[in-house]
């Protein structure tokens, strides 16, 4: 799908989703998929945050790419990545103080978060802005839609509710393990099973098209 430029395509936004997801395929950024996951309104919260610095970040090095030396860029990263999380996480202090705190640490340590300084290295600072912010924009909703993932079936097991609201009344007895660390390991291991058990199917399918074509 071309977007009006030769040089932007459907896949540099697509990739993030599916081929190089950052959670499921790649995964990155494991500290907070595991932690802040306990809720689907933390994980959403985490990834619209992940998100934004992608972005930002992701426009200010492809802006810059030509002024920073070499010698001192992944300084130079560092400190735009940690710039914007320091306006997110007063943003998120602003909005919601009980977010804020649920989310802990988590917030600020986005800016040791290998895959936005890796997509800064390796993605925006070798190209224009547009391509940038599309690459950003896809590995940014990849990373939220792993987020959510596992946080609404780690919420809807572990407390039998989702988003705060309940599912199952009175009678449910909710799987306490799936809010604590372990239950992080084995709902994210499940994740994956399901994730690349889609891909390897979807790959035998290519390769029968591709038979048939030959034939």
């Amino acid at each position: 799908m071309s977007l009006h430029n030769p040089h932007i395509d459907w896949q540099t936004f697509t990739d993030g989703l599916w081929k190089e997801n950052p959670v499921f395929v790649m995964l990155l950024g494991m500290c907070p998929v595991l932690a802040v996951t306990n809720s689907a309104i933390n994980a959403l919260a985490m990834g619209i945050a992940t998100t934004f610095v992608l972005l930002a970040s992701g426009l200010m090095v492809s802006l810059l790419r030509h002024l920073i030396p070499k010698q001192v860029r992944i300084a130079t990263y560092i400190l735009i990545i940690a710039t914007f999380v320091t306006i997110v996480d007063y943003l998120i202090q602003a909005i919601s103080l009980e977010l804020y705190n649920a989310l802990g640490a988590f917030i600020q340590l986005i800016v040791v978060n290998c895959m936005i300084l890796g997509r800064a290295e390796a993605y925006a600072s070798k190209h224009r802005v547009p391509k940038a912010l599309l690459n950003a924009l896809g590995m940014g909703l990849g990373f939220t839609f792993a987020l959510l993932c596992l946080g609404v079936v780690r919420e809807v097991l572990g407390a039998g509710s989702l988003f705060g609201v309940d599912l199952f009344g009175s009678q449910f007895e909710p799987w306490v393990v799936m809010v604590l660390p372990p239950g992080g390991f084995i709902v994210l291991g499940g994740w994956l099973l399901l994730f690349e058990w889609l891909r390897e199917r979807r790959a035998a399918a290519q390769l029968e098209k591709e038979a048939a074509r030959a034939r």
